[in-house]
């Protein structure tokens, strides 16, 4: 067996020991969406720790567990707190408590994270969705051995974020009247912030956003038959944009002044996305 999928599966069954819940979609809170755990029914929770093997986040503002329970009547499986590349991880494991949770039963991921404003249009505190992504600046979590039991060789790459789940949360922005920009994710290694010169070079070649996550997961996701969609909270001005040396701090300030706003979007597509699932 494949020693990533065998340190997978026992990872699985870990968590079955503790708890046999299914969910239907995927939560990932970045920096300063924690609040949201706060937000629906809990049924149970595993901290990171409990699972022998599974990567633990060392990040200020990541709590390090899976939360399981009901938005309303939705079935979610919640990953308060993720861990990123530049702790030292192997991309592998970085991405292994994705590939966990869509053999826990989760049909669709939503991806979430802070992120800095290349997009001049953008502010702090705006909201993004993620139409589309730049990986290419780190490893790809697919390289190497190709694990048959997860997905094929060579997964096509062109509707990573779907279109279907786009149109729900923008409709869901509209519902609770949210001002929604959208635009294209771009994932650097970290954990150095990007000099200006890095930022005109994200722009040149498309992104809106930067940040140190996401975009190796939605990888994982896809390559795993997963529905996939994100919202980025841009929690700072990227470097030679802003006016003023960039911080962890300021990334997680801005993420929780806006919380509120970002509770009632994932809630309201969360429901919404269960909705358009039961009639499929």
């Amino acid at each position: 067996m494949n020693k990533v999928y065998e340190k997978l599966t026992k990872c699985l069954e870990a968590v079955r020991k503790k708890t046999d819940f299914v969910p239907e979609i995927g939560i990932v809170l970045g920096s300063g969406f924690g609040q949201f755990a706060t937000e629906f029914k809990v049924e149970s929770k595993i901290d990171y720790h409990d699972i022998e093997g599974f990567p633990v986040s060392t990040v200020l503002g990541h709590a390090g567990e899976f939360i399981f329970g009901y938005i309303e009547d939705v079935p979610v499986v919640i990953m308060n707190g993720r861990v990123h590349y530049y702790e030292g991880y192997d991309m592998n494991d970085v991405v292994l408590p994705i590939r966990l949770m869509k053999m826990m039963g989760a049909k669709v991921l939503f991806l979430t994270n802070a992120s800095g404003g290349i997009n001049k249009a953008f502010k702090a505190g705006d909201l993004m969705l993620i139409t589309g992504q730049i990986s290419c600046f780190v490893p790809s979590p697919l390289r190497g051995e190709n694990i048959e039991e997860l997905g094929v060789r060579f997964p096509d790459m062109s509707h990573v974020y779907d279109e279907d789940l786009q149109d729900i949360i923008r409709n869901s922005a509209t519902q609770t009247g949210i001002d929604l920009k959208e635009g294209v994710y771009i994932q650097m290694k970290g954990p150095n912030y990007e000099t200006p010169e890095e930022i005109v070079m994200c722009k040149v070649i498309g992104a809106d956003a930067v940040g140190m996550s996401t975009a190796c997961e939605a990888i994982a996701a896809n390559h795993m038959g997963m529905k996939i969609c994100g919202i980025s909270c841009i929690s700072n001005l990227a470097a030679g944009i802003a006016k003023h040396p960039l911080t962890h701090a300021e990334i997680k300030e801005t993420s929780e002044k806006v919380s509120g706003k970002i509770k009632m979007l994932i809630k309201q597509s969360v429901i919404n996305i269960h909705r358009q699932l039961k009639e499929d």
